[in-house]
């Protein structure tokens, strides 16, 4: 792959889909049903949301983009609640699975975005259940060094003048003269705009970053 994709990017990104299938196995129906971080979402909306980045297609795109009237938040809750009223959850984790060895994106992604998208929505859903989901640190570090750079999250203008620091793993990245420490799927979440993770992060440029989400 490019300088850009690691080679290793769709071996992580087929990983995730089956470790999220099977930790989604160990639910009980009403955990389907909490809220998710995703405001608006309970699980079985985000779950729902992630079966549609491998079944969307261009045409189905633009109906959905025409419907909501051009708002792309509109579009993808629009898009996971119809799919999260047809399939219940035995279904969804079946597609989940069937997921994994596809190459189809959601019309206009990238590369990195099933990845990113799988990595940030399973802890969507693990912590509000009060369950811990891992990240595997190789595909995490690179996920979070790709998101901090993207303007689609907001990321150079978040981290301008702040270097990033992981406390679990051995990476930082950024210079300034602010410093926002943590765990790498924290680091992750806040570099996707999750104010979740705001808790676990320490340092100069944390109140800064705060006052932004």
């Amino acid at each position: 792959m490019s300088k850009n994709v690691p080679d290793e990017l769709p071996f992580w990104i087929r990983a995730e889909w089956l470790s999220l299938a099977d930790f989604l196995d160990g639910l009980d129906d009403h955990e389907w049903q909490v809220a998710s971080l995703c405001p608006g979402w309970t699980v079985h909306d985000v779950v729902a949301h992630l079966t549609t980045s491998t079944r969307t297609t261009l045409l189905m795109t633009i109906k959905d983009a025409i419907r909501a009237r051009g708002d792309f938040h509109r579009m993808t809750a629009d898009q996971a609640r119809e799919r999260a009223a047809s399939f219940g959850p035995a279904e969804l984790i079946a597609q989940l699975r069937e997921s994994a060895d596809s190459t189809n994106r959601s019309p206009g992604s990238g590369p990195w975005d099933p990845l990113i998208d799988l990595l940030a929505h399973g802890q969507d859903i693990a912590r509000p259940l009060g369950l811990v989901r891992e990240m595997p640190g190789d595909a995490a570090i690179a996920t979070l060094d790709h998101v901090r750079n993207r303007r689609f999250y907001g990321g150079p203008k978040r981290f301008r003048g702040t270097k990033l620091i992981a406390t679990d793993v051995n990476w930082s990245a950024g210079e300034g003269p602010d410093e926002v420490r943590g765990p790498v799927a924290d680091l992750l979440l806040l570099a996707t705009g999750r104010p979740a993770a705001l808790a676990a992060l320490s340092g100069s440029g944390t109140k800064r970053i705060a006052a932004t989400l």
